[in-house]
């Protein structure tokens, strides 16, 4: 069953909104391999596109949507890196605009102590894509695509939590299906009551709402504390939601559909690198089997399944996978560890 309808007649298929950063990982190719170790001892980094909105669009576009980007970059060799690596990909960059006071794109560092102990160090002071303002949103390039995109993140601070509102409106005034993934990160945060305040605000308008059960529990601070989720569903089916995906980590995640049903997947098994980086994957081939008008189900396995490739990648970007390259992925895990590794409760 198709919970959401995309309007195939408009020319792009996707766009995202939030940040597009930099990541620096320790290195592991051929002639270096930094072993997992703290931060303070690695000596070599390589660097990578960085943030959840525009890995997914990377790895959307891989898959072969019409993608475009919405967002603000520093007007520094970082930020021609970025337009750079999304025209390259093919993605959409008009709508990808240069900060004009000084604010530089975030920086991450990468600490990799083992495959599943892994943190960051991020550097976001003047973040550039912060600085997205409403002047930035065009309402006629949202009304041009058949759905919206807007990452959790760019709600944490002005102007850019003004701009992603004003994307929303937009998007719901033009039919444009919204997309809220929640990724929340605590850097840029003031307080957990804004966090409820304006994840609720954007998540009301959603059609897909997508996040961790954290993150839904700060989302719903003001409303509804303490919910399990099956509430939590409930609760967005109220408002607009057709399809709330909750997820628990390693014990795999579940999407709830407004006609109260309910699918489960658990992580294909890897080795992993890292202990992060799934998230895009998942986002990137669930919204791609959207697209593609499959079951619920088949989402969320191409979904896994591409989470899984990525965890056991050194980065979240240049290794996203396309279409075949995933299918190929879940072929030879179900050869080898049965039908139903990933799927749950059929």
């Amino acid at each position: 069953m198709k919970y959401v309808e995309f309007d195939t007649t408009r020319p792009m298929q996707l766009l995202l909104l939030g940040r597009a950063a930099i990541d620096f990982n320790p290195a592991w190719n051929d002639k270096v391999k930094e072993d997992f170790k703290p931060l303070n001892k690695v000596h070599n980094f390589e660097m990578y596109l960085g943030g959840s909105p525009a890995n997914i669009a990377v790895g959307t576009s891989r898959h072969g949507l019409k993608t475009g980007f919405i967002g603000k970059v520093s007007d520094d060799q970082f930020g021609t890196f970025i337009i750079d690596y999304f025209n390259h990909e093919g993605i959409d960059t008009s709508h990808v605009t240069r900060a004009r006071h000084g604010e530089k794109l975030g920086l991450t560092f990468t600490e990799m102590l083992s495959e599943k102990d892994s943190s960051i160090l991020m550097y976001r002071n003047m973040a550039a894509d912060l600085s997205l303002e409403p002047a930035d949103i065009d309402e006629e390039y949202i009304a041009s695509s058949q759905a919206l995109l807007v990452s959790g993140t760019a709600l944490c601070q002005s102007p850019s939590r003004e701009a992603a509102l004003k994307a929303i409106l937009f998007a719901r005034k033009n039919n444009t299906k919204i997309i809220f993934d929640i990724d929340y990160r605590e850097y840029n945060w003031k307080n957990k009551n804004e966090i409820a305040l304006y994840y609720s605000l954007a998540a009301k308008d959603a059609d897909i709402i997508m996040g961790s059960r954290e993150e839904f529990d700060l989302m719903e601070a003001l409303i509804q504390p303490h919910s399990d989720d099956e509430t939590s569903a409930q609760y967005w089916f109220k408002q607009n939601a057709k399809i709330c995906v909750i997820k628990h980590g390693m014990q795999g995640s579940t999407a709830y559909t407004c006609d109260g049903q309910k699918f489960s997947i658990k992580p294909f098994p890897v080795h992993a690198r890292k202990g992060f980086g799934g998230g895009d994957g998942y986002g990137s081939g669930f919204i791609y089997g959207l697209f593609q008008g499959w079951e619920v189900i088949d989402c969320l396995e191409f979904g896994s399944a591409e989470a899984s490739m990525m965890v056991r990648s050194n980065n979240c970007s240049d290794d996203l996978p396309d279409t075949e390259t995933v299918r190929k992925f879940i072929e030879e895990e179900k050869k080898q560890y049965g039908e139903m590794i990933a799927r749950i409760g059929e």
